[in-house]
């Protein structure tokens, strides 16, 4: 047990002082911004390519009005979670750091709080917009299915919104608050040694 302790306090002692330049730090921070641009680019695509096909069902004959009020209510919710997206992109893709680092920071601690925003407080409206618009939808759909058909369906419909809802929302809450908090401390660790410097 001494051994270990006595190599414990070498371990403790031995410190390496890693420094790293404003110019690598600035590097790898940009490319964080741009890959987190990258991901916002894609998701808005993604959205628009769900935009797209749920409004293609329009091309398929459906009798009963709830089928169509149901698609009018997804391509909606859609729509409007789209432009939020963008706008949200809007708010990252249009300053630079090295022209005004505190509008920049600025700028991207308001991108964490409408990401807050949206994930907490318009993630429900959306949510409960797909669930409506998919109840209509698949009201004159489900009456052709046989009853245990139609339980398991409702019961796997529920089942996967409670798991995106709790789990996978949390997960996607947590890992884009740390990494949004992790860029701001990282431009406000290099706009501090700018002006060290100046």
């Amino acid at each position: 047990m001494q051994e270990f302790n006595h190599i414990e306090a070498l371990w403790a002692a031995h410190t390496v002082d890693v420094k790293i330049s404003s110019d690598e730090m600035l590097k790898q921070a940009k490319k964080d911004v741009n890959n987190m641009r990258i991901k916002s680019i894609l998701n808005i695509v993604g959205m628009g390519l769900s935009f797209v096909a749920v409004a293609c069902l329009w091309l398929f004959n459906f009798e009963s009005w709830t089928t169509h009020a149901g698609i009018t209510i997804i391509v909606m919710a859609i729509a409007v979670y789209t432009l939020i997206l963008y706008n949200n992109y809007r708010i990252i893709a249009k300053s630079d750091f090295t022209v005004n680092p505190n509008e920049f920071i600025s700028h991207l601690k308001l991108y964490q709080l409408n990401r807050h925003t949206l994930y907490n407080k318009l993630y429900w409206f959306y949510a409960i917009a797909l669930s409506l618009g998919m109840v209509l939808y698949f009201f004159e759909l489900l009456a052709h299915l046989s009853l245990w058909v139609q339980v398991a369906f409702i019961g796997g419909s529920f089942g996967w919104m409670i798991f995106c809802s709790t789990l996978v929302r949390k997960a996607v809450i947590k890992r884009d608050k740390e990494r949004i908090a992790l860029l701001i401390e990282k431009f406000e660790r290099i706009s501090a040694q700018f002006k060290e410097q100046q």
